[in-house]
């Protein structure tokens, strides 16, 4: 019997599971939920006469979550290299379709959401299919990718359409982070440095025409450099944010008693949820949430060098793929929410309210754990034999 074969016998869900994920997952999913509910009781009153609207609904967000995940969790990571294409594409239709009036859903004058019964950001699906799509890339085309330009440049002119289409919703925070996961597996892919700080020089002079040839993204730029010379109008939301924080001080002034929440901060149960824990849990939460985003990334880079030194390339540029997500994505927001960077519409994962990412994000973290197990399993098979 070969590894393959024996792996395949083995129960390695069972057997293997990383204590640290499981115990870092599950405290954001369980702070995000408190904080969110805190968050948002007085919206559920006002526009829904119901308290408990949005907690009810993201304690189901969270079920789904933990069902589509144990699903993800149970599929053996060769179907998913196998796949890694066709998700590709998969990714790109739904791109398309929700910029059809009718199929998609238009919030705050941008078209991201479909509704399957409950609203599905499309694009943070698309972020779990590029990640899976980067990492079977490089396995098929490593030499290619080390030893050429072009192996470099080729599959990122298809995610430029990836990223056109998410700037016709208009999305480029999105755009941004999937650009970062698909540089970032190339980068350690072993891509020739030179190269890639061209690449990485490239896209930066790409992203400020994308900013400076638009109004508003140039409007939130102003904003976010000089937010006190207009805290009523374009600045008003990270100026909140920013009082937020001042107010929450060392330990925050207690769960459920911040007033930032009830009528200054726009989407505080969203985009701005990091503000809000700030405010009612001080220093100490925010450090806290720091704390578990940088376990759970550092449990991925683990698992990838695991991945690699067993010669499982595919699994380790999943893992990898998917650090870089969790880290970019959580820094991004919190870097917002401090003032740190401008305004992007790209949620805390594992703790902002939503349905499509709350359901991706477990997916995603089921998938680490699936590599964690294969790669603990087959560690220990290699272990036997010699």
């Amino acid at each position: 019997m070969n590894l393959a074969e024996h792996l395949d016998s083995l129960p390695v869900i069972n057997q293997y599971y990383d204590r640290i994920l499981v115990a870092a997952g599950g405290a954001l999913i369980v702070l995000g939920y408190l904080m969110v509910s805190s968050a948002s009781l007085h919206l559920g009153e006002k526009l829904a006469a119901n308290v408990f609207h949005y907690p009810l609904r993201q304690l189901l967000h969270i079920i789904l979550g933990l069902i589509a995940g144990s699903a993800v969790c149970m599929i053996p990571m060769e179907y998913w290299e196998k796949s890694s294409q066709w998700l590709f594409f998969v990714g790109l239709f739904l791109l398309v379709i929700v910029l059809i009036p009718g199929v998609g859903v238009k919030v705050n004058g941008s078209m991201r959401w479909l509704s399957l019964g409950i609203r599905v950001q499309v694009s943070e699906v698309v972020k779990f299919f590029v990640v899976i799509y980067m990492a079977g890339f490089v396995t098929r085309h490593h030499d290619f990718v080390k030893e050429s330009a072009y192996g470099l440049v080729k599959p990122l002119l298809l995610l430029s359409t990836t990223s056109g289409l998410l700037l016709l919703e208009p999305d480029m925070g999105s755009a941004v982070v999937i650009l970062t996961i698909a540089m970032g597996v190339l980068f350690l892919s072993g891509a020739r440095m030179q190269q890639f700080i061209l690449l990485v020089i490239a896209v930066l002079v790409a992203a400020v025409l994308a900013i400076v040839f638009s109004g508003y993204r140039s409007a939130r730029v102003t904003s976010f450099l000089h937010p006190w010379e207009d805290p009523f109008g374009n600045g008003f939301q990270l100026v909140q944010a920013l009082i937020a924080f001042g107010r929450g001080e060392w330990f925050g002034v207690g769960l459920g008693s911040g007033i930032q929440k009830l009528f200054y901060l726009p989407e505080a149960h969203t985009d701005f949820l990091f503000s809000v824990i700030a405010e009612e849990l001080g220093l100490a939460g925010v450090i806290t949430v720091i704390i578990l985003f940088s376990l759970i990334v550092w449990r991925a880079f683990a698992i990838g060098m695991m991945a690699e030194q067993l010669q499982q390339k595919f699994c380790a540029f999943i893992a990898y793929g998917l650090g870089i997500w969790f880290a970019f994505q959580s820094f991004v927001n919190m870097g917002v929410n401090m003032g740190l960077l401008p305004t992007k519409g790209l949620t805390l994962p594992f703790m902002s309210y939503g349905g499509g990412s709350m359901i991706v994000m477990c997916c995603a973290m089921a998938m680490l754990f699936r590599v964690n197990s294969e790669m603990q399993a087959l560690k220990a098979i290699e272990e036997e034999q010699s």
